[in-house]
């Protein structure tokens, strides 16, 4: 069965270290969504998932501007992060997403420590399901390598970043009735 994005209740979130010492977090709007799974056997599932590196908010315009500059994503010659599962295995109630990560032309393998919460009937009559998945990536890895050395020692901006994404999808029949419920 495929579903589709329900982007009220989806994130795809940030967080690294700024002067080794305070947490900066932000977030990017997902430009597409892909995703095919069947309740009863999410190991033979998949997802991809593309963000739109235009729409990066830290609540902070100035940084925001920076992180789209060719000193990091380069929004204009790439515009798009791109995560494509390959694998999934389960251990339990917890899952491992295999998948490639793309940034700034770069793919590297990544593995999305991923918990699925289970599938609900929804307040529209259809079928709604939530996930939720997180990994740390080495930001060099993918060509991130602006940074500014401190006197006191250690870097403006951590190597390390952490991802968490949380996501809701309703069922894709339920989704082209709302389409057309709409239209």
């Amino acid at each position: 069965m495929t579903w589709t994005l329900d982007p009220a209740h989806s994130a795809v979130t940030f967080s690294t270290k700024h002067m080794m010492v305070t947490t900066v977090r932000g977030g990017m709007q997902i430009r597409d969504f892909d995703l095919a799974f069947d309740p009863e056997d999410l190991a033979a599932s998949s997802v991809h998932v593309s963000l739109d590196v235009a729409s990066i908010d830290t609540g902070q315009a100035m940084r925001d501007n920076h992180l789209r500059s060719p000193d990091f994503f380069d929004a204009e010659h790439y515009p798009v992060i791109d995560f494509v599962s390959n694998r999934i295995e389960r251990d339990g109630d917890e899952y491992a997403i295999h998948g490639d990560l793309t940034i700034r032309g770069v793919t590297r393998p990544v593995v999305l420590d991923a918990e699925y919460a289970g599938t609900v009937a929804n307040l529209k009559g259809g079928r709604s399901a939530g996930f939720s998945a997180r990994t740390k990536i080495n930001r060099e890895d993918f060509g991130l390598t602006w940074n500014v050395a401190l006197e006191s020692g250690g870097v403006m901006v951590s190597k390390d970043v952490k991802i968490e994404i949380d996501l809701e999808v309703v069922s894709a029949e339920q989704a082209s009735e709302a389409r057309a419920d709409v239209a």
